[in-house]
């Protein structure tokens, strides 16, 4: 091992030393070019260099031995690549083309997982997926990974969907008249063609190296993490899925059913992701319906199925990326059978937990399969444990030992296909059956955001994803939020658990400190306490207990300092609109639509925006739908005794500034104040600034039409008054 690496090392001197020599007058006209090119000679020298096309020859002549020993060459080459040359694209095409023929003969297990690999890292390349988009392709991908049943495929329709390309291989595999065996698959006899990789897998035993088929709870485990945390960025194009290569060591310790289904569904998903084509042909080829079926049939099980995070992780790109799909998924109320069987099934004795659990999953399994939210509920339900207490109460032990990554991860993939379902629910009217079903899964959610996670930014994730959850859902089924018995610790507001509240609140704080990508995290905790603060007064009165507490400090201004209060009115200042506006109308909810309370938290400079938005810089403006309760607010000793001195527009006490016109006469006064109107007249004329004032209905106009809307009404004054007067 010493002596490669030194003749490696050495072999690497003399390149790069040679290297120097030839470009040195390159490094003069375009060093930074040169370098460029440089650094990747450099690099491709010490770079193993696997034959692309002798792996391909070894498949055709079925060779498994030489196949797995040069496939892990490449796969061990390439396992950190996801950007690949362009040069050698076409060789990755016909390495696909011929990997997906040879997957579906009879292969032993090693054989087979390594060749998935290799198809999931050839997978990466956006520009090389041409084989792997066909029908036939998607197919076997999905058989392997245990989403379609095994089929077997006649000589005819295989060669029909394999395409000209994988014609070409598997024409080039079976040359007629040629007797000889040792060109033949592994596994091919006189009297059996070769078959399809269901046809090949069930004939194998579990001997001698032989492939087992494994049922169905023993699918691959899910040892892999999501990408960032938002919504629809699972597998960020042009960078690695975390969960990828970090426990390779410790996955051979699997069996090799589930390392070669984990595989496939690696490989699938990133064709799916990678590909429009392929998600077309995803669509047609009904993936969707088998992997609700799946994920059905698991749910009767004590614990989730090991392989089932990849099932969950294609159903989010499915509905993520199709929009059909999404619609195909969610839950519409239309089925009357269905109806009588959720409105059952929530009328029994939930208290008991193991009965309750039993109904619903019975509910699941007899409902249409478009149900999403029955089902993935049901499978959030199954991920978590989750035990019940009396109704629409999950009991949530915060003394329990933090739920794993993995649970975790799975959970993530469940809320992230849930919110590309339910994202414009909360805009219809739900009936009383629906309704039932979305406070149930508004009791697991609020179980999702009190739950320990290992580690603080994976709870911090399944907070932000149970946040979006919880924001599309109809507002009214949220009370289920408030609605928990007290308990000692409990945060409570007018005798109502505000534990949920509390967290909200703090896991707001905790996207305020991070700063980065506030729209996309923290507009979504913004409208969600703003909605709830409209329905429930209890959380009104709680948040504005932590945000707006009665004002003490009134020499700073509004939006200074490091206060809940300061770091909001700073966001109502935000270069982002929608940012923004989420800010103030939540201080605005606060303060109960009532525009001098909230110019009084605020500053008349920060809340002119929405007041402009609102019509409201008038102090007048439409009456609210909202019916807020009467409290009256309380001001300090110490805002008493300043008030008079606060400034409305800094919302802050002023230093006093001296008389910038004392001592001037009247008629200076006069002439100071002429020559204002006339440069603010040079500024309007040359469109510099445009004098605007506020409307009858508190909005702002342009000043010089209103000046000629009120001259025109004078002028029409004078002549009824001069006409009268002739009279």
């Amino acid at each position: 091992m010493m002596r490669k690496l030194l003749w490696t090392f050495g072999l690497s001197l003399a390149v790069f030393d040679g290297y120097l020599h030839y470009k040195e007058e390159r490094l003069k006209t375009d060093p930074k070019q040169s370098c460029r090119e440089l650094i990747i000679t450099c690099l491709n020298s010490t770079r193993m260099t696997v034959d692309v096309e002798k792996i391909i020859q070894f498949i055709k002549l079925g060779d498994q031995d030489n196949v797995q020993m040069h496939l892990d060459d490449y796969n061990t080459e390439f396992s950190e690549c996801f950007f690949f040359d362009v040069e050698a694209r076409e060789r990755r095409k016909r390495l696909a083309a011929a990997l997906i023929w040879f997957i579906r003969m009879r292969l032993q297990p090693g054989v087979l997982r390594v060749c998935l690999r290799t198809l999931r890292i050839i997978s990466r390349d956006r520009k090389a997926l041409a084989p792997l988009i066909t029908d036939s392709a998607i197919v076997t991908l999905a058989q392997l990974g245990g989403i379609l049943p095994l089929q077997t495929w006649s000589d005819e329709e295989e060669h029909e969907q394999l395409g000209s390309s994988h014609r070409e291989v598997v024409q080039e595999t079976h040359p007629e008249n040629n007797d000889s065996i040792t060109q033949r698959p592994a596994g091919y006899s006189e009297t059996n063609e070769p078959v399809s990789v269901s046809a090949a897998i069930a004939a194998c035993v579990c001997s001698d190296g032989g492939l087992q088929i494994p049922s169905a709870d023993e699918t691959a485990d899910c040892g892999e993490s999501t990408g960032k945390d938002g919504a629809c960025g699972a597998l960020a194009r042009g960078k690695r899925d975390v969960r990828g290569e970090e426990k390779e060591e410790e996955e051979e310790v699997y069996d090799d059913g589930e390392m070669w289904r984990k595989e496939a569904m690696k490989a699938l998903c990133n064709v799916i992701y990678n590909s429009p084509k392929a998600q077309e042909r995803a669509s047609r080829l009904r993936l969707l319906h088998a992997l609700s079926k799946k994920i059905k049939e698991g749910l009767h099980a004590s614990s989730a199925p090991s392989g089932q995070f990849y099932e969950l992780r294609l159903l989010f790109l499915l509905t993520a990326l199709r929009p059909e799909l999404r619609t195909e998924l969610q839950l519409g109320p239309r089925n009357l059978t269905y109806k009588w069987q959720i409105k059952h099934s929530l009328l029994i004795d939930q208290h008991k937990s193991k009965l309750h659990r039993t109904a619903f999953l019975d509910r699941v399994m007899s409902c249409p399969q478009e149900r999403g939210v029955c089902i993935l509920t049901a499978a959030l339900e199954q991920c978590l444990e989750v035990s019940w207490g009396e109704t629409h109460e999950v009991l949530t032990d915060l003394t329990a030992a933090p739920i794993c990554k993995e649970v975790t991860q799975r959970a993530l993939e469940i809320l992230k296909t849930l919110f590309n379902i339910t994202n414009s629910v909360h805009r219809q009217e739900v009936d009383e059956e629906a309704g039932a079903l979305y406070r149930r899964l508004a009791a697991v959610l609020r179980h999702c955001l009190l739950v320990a996670c290992d580690g603080e930014d994976l709870r911090e994730e399944l907070q932000g994803q149970t946040v979006n959850v919880l924001s599309a859902l109809p507002l009214q089924c949220l009370d289920v939020l408030l609605s928990v018995p007290l308990s000692e610790g409990s945060k409570e507001s007018g005798g109502v658990n505000m534990d949920c509240v509390h967290t909200l609140l703090l896991f707001m704080e905790k996207r305020l400190d991070r700063g980065n990508k506030l729209k996309e995290k923290l507009t979504p905790v913004l409208n969600l306490l703003k909605e709830s603060s409209k329905a429930h007064r209890e959380t009104r009165h709680y948040l504005r207990q932590q945000i707006l507490p009665p004002l003490r400090d009134v020499e700073l201004r509004p939006e200074q300092g490091n206060t809940l209060r300061g770091r909001l009115v700073r966001l109502m200042t935000h270069v982002d609109t929608d940012i923004k506006h989420c800010a103030a109308d939540l201080l605005f909810v606060l303060c109960k639509e009532n525009v001098g309370r909230f110019v009084k938290y605020t500053g008349y400079g920060n809340a002119a925006g929405l007041l402009a938005a609102r019509g409201l810089l008038n102090g007048r403006g439409p009456s609210t739908q909202v019916q807020y309760s009467s409290d009256s607010d309380s001001d300090t000793e110490e805002y008493r005794q300043a008030k008079g001195r606060i400034n409305p527009v800094t919302g802050r006490v002023e230093e006093e500034q001296p008389d910038p016109m004392e001592g001037m006469t009247e008629e200076e006064k006069e002439i100071e104040a002429l020559r204002l109107i006339n440069m603010f007249n040079r500024l309007s004329r040359d469109k510099i600034i445009q004098p605007m004032g506020v409307t009858k209905d508190g909005k702002l106009a342009p000043l010089c039409g209103q000046m000629r809307d009120s001259d025109v009404q004078e002028e029409e004054e004078e002549d009824v008054e001069s006409e009268t007067e002739q009279e």
